[in-house]
């Protein structure tokens, strides 16, 4: 059985430090420090990739918060001051790629020149442990948690945080643990895997990455019981539907342009 200790990992006089700042500072520190290497590694300019990244993880960050803003604004526009308390959760990831891809991309390929499909390429396996690192601050959040269940490893949910409907629900899907296991074997899959086999083809590995996280994402967000909705559809299933339905047509013509 899983249960939050609470939100706040330690107070620092009149501040509290939430755990879901700690695990995105995280996961952001070493994020850019596993691209960084992959870039010197790839001989590639590492200073440029760090600047594009910094940008992008800027931009990741404003496209994850809007995203998911404009997917609940009956309730942000009762309580527009909310918007900004990153703190409280509320970050999507497909808005996150989305924000990231545009502001570090025109700084990468419009800007600089720089070999943007090889930036990607080094970011994702990132981007994915990255995620695998970051989901845990839903399980401190006590958010985006999946239905009741009586498995083994099921979530305790405090009474404030159970949705009305499941009020009298003691135990729920973990469902960030699921993403969070699913995005460590995508790393791994990207990292040791297909790095190597789709160097030929630049863009291939995060067109992999893309479809592999759609694949365990379109899963995990059929359990949960608060999903992000565009009338009666899962906003998440629906993009993850067609970014797996880019990466099954993207990664083979990426292939075939270059032969081996």
């Amino acid at each position: 059985m899983f249960q939050s200790p609470g939100a706040i990992a330690v107070h620092v006089g009149p501040i509290a430090i939430r755990w879901y700042g700690v695990l995105m500072a995280t996961a952001m520190a070493i994020g850019l420090w596993l691209a960084h290497r992959d870039a010197q590694r790839r001989g590639l300019d590492s200073e440029r990739l760090l600047k594009a990244s910094e940008l992008a993880l800027l931009g990741g960050l404003i496209g994850a918060r809007l995203y998911y803003v404009a997917f609940n604004l009956d309730y942000y526009s009762q309580f527009p001051g909310k918007i900004f308390a990153l703190w409280e959760g509320g970050l999507a990831i497909h808005g996150g790629v989305l924000g990231g891809l545009l502001v570090g991309g025109v700084y990468a390929w419009r800007r600089r020149r720089l070999p943007l499909r090889q930036y990607l390429d080094v970011a994702a396996p990132s981007l994915a442990l990255g995620q695998a690192i970051g989901r845990w601050g839903n399980f401190f959040n006590e958010e985006a948690f999946g239905g009741p269940t009586d498995l083994p490893w099921k979530l305790y949910v405090s009474p404030p945080h159970r949705p009305p409907p499941f009020a009298q629900a003691d135990f729920f899907h973990p469902t960030f643990l699921y993403e969070s296991v699913w995005d460590v074997l995508v790393f791994g899959l990207l990292a040791f895997l297909l790095r190597d086999r789709l160097a030929r083809a630049p863009g291939a590995l995060f067109l992999a990455y893309v479809g592999l996280y759609s694949l365990g994402r379109l899963f995990t967000e059929g359990l949960r019981i608060d999903p992000l909705m565009l009338g009666s559809l899962r906003v998440a299933q629906l993009v993850s539907l067609l970014c797996m339905a880019l990466a099954l047509v993207g990664v083979p013509l990426l292939l075939r342009r270059r032969p081996a």
